[in-house]
């Protein structure tokens, strides 16, 4: 039960140490609302505010405390709604290149810690007469999968169906589909298997044989660093966002066609893969990525107001050298089966947190586990609505999502599903890795590629 007071938890609390004057420390999901009558911004804030009292982090705010405090979520003074749903003003916004400049903009200012830590910036209308809402969320609120159950309970119109089951089955054992996290991982509405089993939840018997099968998880995981990564530059507070999209429907039928299925978070892997290597190639560098992959252990049987942060990670090899794109696939397909049949993001979940017991051990592990030789690039995809959903009684045509880099990892990619698409999000520091918007395009060439192989014809 959620109260003035409560402290943030470990997971929350860690991430919220790693914001500082250049790492902002908020997802960012954009709403690209079909073309209609602008919408009403004082009616919209009206009826977010009319659906905050089962959300209680949408009024509170963290109170850091005093010296060694841990931090709280208490209410916020004179919470106002109309300083967290707003209208973007100061500039013209009329093309896609206007909205995606005023999106990066947004990611790279920093939400008011004395405000609960989110925002909802309506942008437009655009040329088309669409208009966009970019909602940002601090991750100390929220990961991947319960941010998207916040803006389901207080944005999107109501509407029948649930978001998806994502995460993991409470009763331990077989896992369900794994959801993603703003950090997070494979979509179960992308098909995507998650963790084996949640060790919390396993008895002595069952612990005994996790920590077993530690060491292994951790050689596989962990055991061993590249080459040095490509984003391997420090960063600055700017930020460059692009955006490409492919159909869910089209996703699926590549997995299905693999002799040994492939799951839609497989082929989006694949995919970008295939991207980095076209962009890459063009500047000199990359033949093989390490990126890891964030995987929620969220349980599937938490309730919507169930927010902060419970993930985990695998790692995998993308083969950028391979140049058939069925073969890319079906590599990154036996590498992500085996991890998951093994468990190890759960695993490695329940190790890093025993160390995070034992400072400096845990210290020492986290930097290892984050060391760009460990991973080049992170790669989240988070399962957004099933349906079809509306703000405002307008149509959400698309859906993207966006998470910062991290410093000595210039490049972020973030994906969600949105009823039958799954938009792809690239963040950058376009300071230290510009022309972003060329991955975006070169992903979505290696989409078409991978389609047509699929189907056997011929390249």
């Amino acid at each position: 039960m959620t109260a003035d007071g409560d402290p943030l938890s470990a997971d929350d609390a860690r991430i919220l140490g790693l914001e500082s004057a250049v790492l902002t420390g908020h997802t960012l999901k954009l709403m690209i609302l079909a073309p209609g009558h602008p919408v009403d911004l004082r009616a919209l804030r009206a009826a977010v505010l009319a659906r905050l009292g089962d959300q209680p982090r949408a009024t509170e705010h963290i109170d850091a405390g005093a010296d060694g405090e841990d931090p709280h979520w208490v209410s916020a003074p004179q919470f106002d709604i109309a300083d967290h749903v707003r209208r973007r003003a100061g500039s013209e916004c009329r093309t896609r290149a206007d909205l995606r400049r005023e999106v990066s903009a947004l990611m790279s200012e920093h939400l008011d810690r004395d405000r609960p830590l989110w925002t909802l910036d309506l942008i437009g209308p655009l040329a088309d007469g669409s208009e966009a809402i970019a909602a940002r969320l601090h991750h100390a609120m929220v990961d991947g999968i319960a941010g998207m159950r916040f803006l389901d309970a207080i944005l999107f119109d109501p509407h029948d169906a649930p978001m998806h089951p994502a995460g993991i089955r409470p009763s331990g054992g077989s896992s369900g589909s794994s959801g993603g996290s703003g950090s997070s991982g494979s979509s179960g509405s992308s098909g995507s298997s998650g963790s084996s089993g949640n060790p919390a939840d396993h008895g002595a018997g069952g612990s005994r044989d996790e920590w077993r099968r530690m060491p292994a998880a951790v050689i596989r995981e962990l055991g061993h660093p590249g080459a040095r990564s490509p984003f391997d530059k420090p960063v600055t507070s700017a930020r460059e966002l692009a955006f490409t999209s492919a159909p869910l429907h089209a996703l699926k039928a590549i997995g299905a066609s693999r002799p040994a299925h492939a799951t839609v978070n497989d082929v989006l892997l694949a995919l970008v893969a295939g991207g980095l290597h076209t962009w890459l190639a063009a500047r000199d560098a990359g033949r093989q990525l390490r990126a890891q992959v964030p995987v929620s252990l969220h349980h599937r049987d938490e309730g919507k107001a169930d927010l902060g942060n419970r993930d985990s990670f695998i790692n995998v090899d993308l083969p950028l050298a391979e140049t058939d794109p069925l073969h890319r696939l079906d590599r990154i397909s036996a590498q992500t089966r085996s991890e998951k049949q093994q468990g190890d993001a759960a695993l490695l979940y329940d190790l890093f947190h025993a160390l995070g017991r034992l400072s400096p051990a845990g210290d020492l592990a986290a930097r290892l586990a984050a060391s760009p030789r460990e991973f080049s690039v992170a790669i989240s995809n988070v399962p957004g609505p099933r349906v079809p959903v509306t703000v405002a009684g307008r149509a959400v045509d698309q859906l993207f999502t966006s998470s910062e880099p991290g410093a000595h990892h210039a490049l972020r990619i973030s994906a969600i599903s949105n009823a039958s698409d799954v938009g792809i999000g690239f963040c950058t520091d376009p300071t230290a890795l510009p022309g972003i918007d060329g991955l975006a395009e070169a992903v979505g060439g290696s989409y078409e590629r991978l389609h047509l192989a699929a189907l056997g014809v011929p390249a």
